[in-house]
């Protein structure tokens, strides 16, 4: 009698309980937690570099995570970004050669790869390059206003106090002095002079040819390709494939960005306007 009252109850409760029972069973198909693809473990991971590289702390927390990974074995650098400040993109280009001596990196120009996020993607194992992305800009740059005319016009003038003579160096409210431009001069020569030093070294060309592939010009893929800055022009596809090759992967299984990262992406691309960039140091 108990097994047959415990048989009731259940067959009660099911009925009582079927909508919610199927609602549930339902989001369980869909949002499977247990499926193939999440039990899974990726060994392959894509590191991206969009936009100005300025804040790259997420970058170096992405390049860490791949590094201690043990289940990764190849990285997929997708760069679109114009460059940015130096320090940043210098910080950038030794994490990235610090990663490739641990696990292959392919490094894939999606948009522009100029000035610091070329810098950044050197020392990777191959660049492939889309067919119309930008690639180059190999240069640095320093600029500031004056607005000395425009203070005059307005009756404003300045008070300032300095301990140093080049204290003021690089000021806008007035012309720079000849021994102010000169140590500038010197400054960004000494800063063109790493980037160049750090290409060359990096894609095996020669330094003494810089005005043919680091005279700041910016370069279709192709012609990128055929001065050595690149390595290959291609798809996506095409360095997705290379990486999995490179890698030795036997499966590859590409690691996919969060839920909460795509929305976020996609919630910058909705609400992204025109920004015109005045004071990128790489260019």
């Amino acid at each position: 009698m108990f097994i047959f009252r415990w048989i009731g109850n259940v067959i009660s409760y099911i009925n009582n309980h079927f909508k919610a029972m199927l609602f549930i069973t339902l989001l369980l198909f869909i949002f499977n937690p247990f499926s193939e693809d999440t039990l899974a473990q990726p060994n392959l991971t894509t590191i991206r570099i969009e936009g100005q590289i300025t804040n790259i702390d997420k970058i170096l927390a992405d390049i860490e995570n791949a590094a201690l990974d043990s289940n990764i074995k190849g990285v997929l650098l997708q760069v679109d970004s114009p460059g940015g400040a130096l320090a940043p993109s210098i910080e950038l280009s030794m994490a990235i050669k610090r990663l490739n001596e641990l696990k292959p990196v392919i490094a894939y120009a999606s948009g522009s790869m100029t000035s610091g996020s070329y810098y950044a993607s050197i020392w990777t194992k191959k660049i492939i390059a889309n067919p119309g992305a930008f690639i180059g800009s190999i240069g640095v740059l320093f600029q500031a206003p004056n607005i000395k005319q425009l203070a005059d016009k307005l009756g404003i003038s300045e008070q300032i106090i300095t301990a140093g003579e080049y204290k003021q160096m690089g000021t806008f409210t007035r012309e720079w002095t000849p021994k102010e431009r000169g140590a500038l001069e010197e400054l960004i020569g000494d800063a063109y002079e790493l980037f160049i030093t750090d290409v060359a070294n990096a894609r095996g060309l020669k330094k003494e040819d810089a005005k043919e592939f680091a005279n700041a010009r910016v370069f279709i893929a192709q012609k990128a390709k055929d001065r050595g800055l690149i390595d290959e022009v291609g798809s996506l596809y095409i360095a997705q494939k290379e990486v999995e090759e490179i890698s030795g992967v036997e499966f590859p299984i590409w690691q996919k960005p969060s839920e909460f990262d795509t929305f976020i992406k996609e919630l910058k691309t909705t609400a992204s306007f025109p920004i015109f960039n005045f004071s990128s140091y790489l260019r």
